[in-house]
């Protein structure tokens, strides 16, 4: 471990905890190319687990990690925003979809919500993790918002919101191969409503109409998600 003099010193700007994360995704990213880009393992996954045993074994608190990379998450807004390029760049094609999409986001988003509140209420869970798990679809950006309404820790959040994504990674990929789907629109979509960031990203590695159709249902979803889900959650209790 590093002295702690030594410690202090880099924990003192934000500089350090910033390269530490942008060198471990780095890493995970070559990895990754190296092992051929498998579709159940992304990138920030791998990069998590580095990040993780990086910290370890330089002996650095995660409080000071997190603060030295909070600006970072504030980064998160506009790098949402900025996916709706490719939402204007498709916008015909998305048009001629709308009825289909109108009817199967409502549905996708709801029993995103309901499935994953019902097997938390089944376990026993206390509220506040039942409240941290409503939005785990959705993108963290909208979802943090989201917890921090509905009485919902957003660390907690934080860690389903990447289960949920990589989860929704594999299970979309999976399904696609044994049903035989391979229209990019549809896969796109999915990975997007259930997948969060993490599912678009990988839409995008697809390929761009894949991308374009993820980034609509990550967005829609967020939306549909952060009007409903308070208000609904007001009723309830």
């Amino acid at each position: 471990m590093l002295s702690e003099a030594l410690l202090q010193r880099l924990t003192a700007t934000p500089l350090f905890a910033v390269a530490l994360t942008l060198a471990a995704y780095l890493v995970a990213m070559a990895l990754l190319k190296r092992l051929g880009r498998p579709p159940w393992l992304p990138a920030i996954l791998l990069a998590t687990v580095l990040l993780t045993g990086a910290l370890v074994l330089t002996g650095m608190d995660y409080t000071a990690y997190q603060d030295g990379a909070r600006w970072l998450t504030v980064l998160l807004g506009p790098a949402t925003v900025a996916l709706g390029m490719p939402l204007y760049q498709l916008l015909p094609r998305i048009r001629q979809l709308w009825r289909p999409l109108a009817v199967c986001l409502p549905v996708s988003a709801v029993m995103a919500i309901v499935y994953a509140l019902g097997i938390a209420w089944l376990m026993g869970a206390p509220g506040e993790i039942i409240a941290s798990l409503a939005a785990k679809s959705v993108t963290a950006p909208i979802a943090m918002g989201i917890a921090e309404q509905i009485g919902g820790n957003v660390s907690l959040l934080l860690g389903a919101l990447l289960i949920t994504g990589v989860a929704a990674i594999a299970f979309v990929s999976l399904v696609a191969r044994l049903m035989g789907i391979t229209d990019e629109r549809l896969i796109g979509f999915a990975l997007g409503v259930n997948g969060h960031a993490l599912g678009t990203v990988r839409a995008f590695e697809i390929g761009s109409t894949a991308g374009a159709f993820a980034s609509l249902g990550m967005s829609l979803t967020g939306i549909f998600t952060a009007l409903l889900l308070p208000l609904a959650w007001q009723l309830l209790s």
